[in-house]
C-alpha cells in the first residue's frame, strides 16, 4: 500500500489500483449498487488509482465509478482508454467497435469525462490496439500526445495484453505508462523485459491480470485462463504452484496477488475487484505477506519461468 511515483510522471499512487471491469453488469453480472459500494470502499481503504475504459460494460463501468467518485476526486489518479467506440442506435443498443484515429480519440475521450462526471483524467491507455499498430501510433498516439502537451491529460498509455505491443510501442512511441495484463503473474513472467526496458526509460509499469482470468484463483476443471478455457497443461502447472503454496500454508489466490508486488520496478498492480469485501480481503493479504521460502521453492522448482503469451482483452 505504500505510494510511488508513476515512472517520469509527477503523478502519485498506492500500489494497489482498483480495475473497474467487474463494476459491470455485462459480463459479471453485477449491480449498481454493489458496484458503487466496491469502489467507494476502495477510497475508503486508502486506494488511490483507479482503471476504467468504455469497453468495461459498454459504459457502466465509467458511470459506476463516476458515481463512487463524486465529490472525492481530490488525490485519486484516474485512468481510462480509447481505441473503442461505443455506438447507441435508436433503440438504445450500445456496440463497441475499434477506431484509433485522431477524432475518435477525442469523442472517445469526451465521452469518458460525461460518464465519469470529471472534467479530466490522468491517464489515458490505447486499448488493444494489436491488430492496428499503424493507425494507433499515427492516430491515437500522436492526439494523446498533443492533449498531454496541452495539459487536457496528465499521461498517456498503452493497455495490452501482449508483450510484442508493448515493445513495439515503447520503440516507436512516447509514453508515460505501459498497463500489460497477464504477462507477469505466477503463470507467465514473459514481460520482464518490458518491465526492465520501461525502468530504464522512466515508464511505469502497470500489471494487471493477475489471476489470468481465474486459472490462478481456483485451478480447478472449467477454469479459464487468459479469457478462454484453461488447457490441461496450463491447468497442471496451476495446480502443481498451488501445492507448493499449500506446503507453506498459502492460498494460492494469495500468492498470485502479492507475486507480481515483488518486483521493483512494477510500479501500480491492478486488480479487479467486484464486491467490497475483496477489497479488504486483497489488503489483508498484501499486509500479511508471503514467506520468502515459497518463492524460493517455486523457483526452485522451474515453475517461475514460462513465456506463454495468450489470449486477447
Amino acid at each position: 500500500m505504500e505510494e510511488v511515483v508513476l515512472g517520469r510522471t509527477a503523478l502519485r499512487a498506492r500500489r494497489l489500483g482498483l480495475g473497474t471491469a467487474p463494476l459491470a453488469s455485462v459480463y459479471w453480472e453485477n449491480v449498481e449498487a454493489t458496484a458503487v459500494s466496491t469502489a467507494r470502499r476502495a477510497l475508503d481503504a486508502g486506494l488511490t488509482f483507479f482503471d476504467t475504459a468504455p469497453f468495461y460494460g459498454l459504459g457502466e463501468s465509467e458511470s459506476r465509478l463516476g458515481a463512487a467518485l463524486a465529490g472525492r476526486r481530490d488525490g485519486v489518479v484516474l485512468a481510462t482508454k480509447v481505441g473503442r467506440l461505443l455506438d447507441v442506435s435508436a433503440d438504445g443498443h450500445v456496440e463497441a467497435r475499434f477506431d484509433f484515429s485522431a477524432d475518435a480519440v477525442r469523442r472517445s475521450l469526451e465521452s469518458s469525462l460525461s460518464r465519469l462526471g470529471v472534467d479530466r483524467v490522468d491517464i489515458v491507455h490505447i486499448h488493444d490496439p494489436e491488430d492496428h499498430i499503424d493507425e494507433a501510433i499515427d492516430g491515437a498516439h500522436r492526439a494523446l500526445i498533443d492533449l498531454r502537451a496541452q495539459g487536457v491529460i496528465g499521461a498517456v498509455s498503452l493497455g495490452t495484453n501482449f508483450v510484442q505491443t508493448a515493445e513495439t510501442f515503447l520503440d516507436r512511441g512516447d509514453l508515460d505508462c505501459v498497463l500489460v495484463a497477464g504477462r507477469y503473474t505466477l503463470l507467465d513472467q514473459s514481460a520482464a523485459p518490458v518491465i526492465r526496458q520501461c525502468a530504464t526509460r522512466g515508464v511505469a509499469y502497470l500489471a494487471a491480470g493477475v489471476f489470468n482470468s481465474g486459472v490462478l484463483a481456483r485451478p480447478a476443471e472449467g477454469a479459464w485462463y487468459d479469457y478462454a478455457p484453461a488447457s490441461a497443461s496450463v491447468l497442471d502447472r496451476a495446480r502443481r504452484i498451488e501445492q507448493v503454496c499449500q506446503s507453506h500454508g498459502v492460498a494460492l489466490r494469495a500468492a498470485a496477488l502479492s507475486f507480481p508486488f515483488m518486483h521493483p520496478d512494477v510500479s501500480v498492480v491492478i486488480v479487479g475487484m467486484a464486491r467490497p469485501p475483496e477489497v479488504d480481503e486483497n489488503i489483508e493479504v498484501l499486509r500479511a505477506g508471503i514467506p520468502d521460502d515459497l518463492w524460493s521453492e517455486l523457483a526452485g522448482q522451474g515453475l517461475l519461468a514460462t513465456t506463454t503469451e495468450e489470449g486477447s482483452e
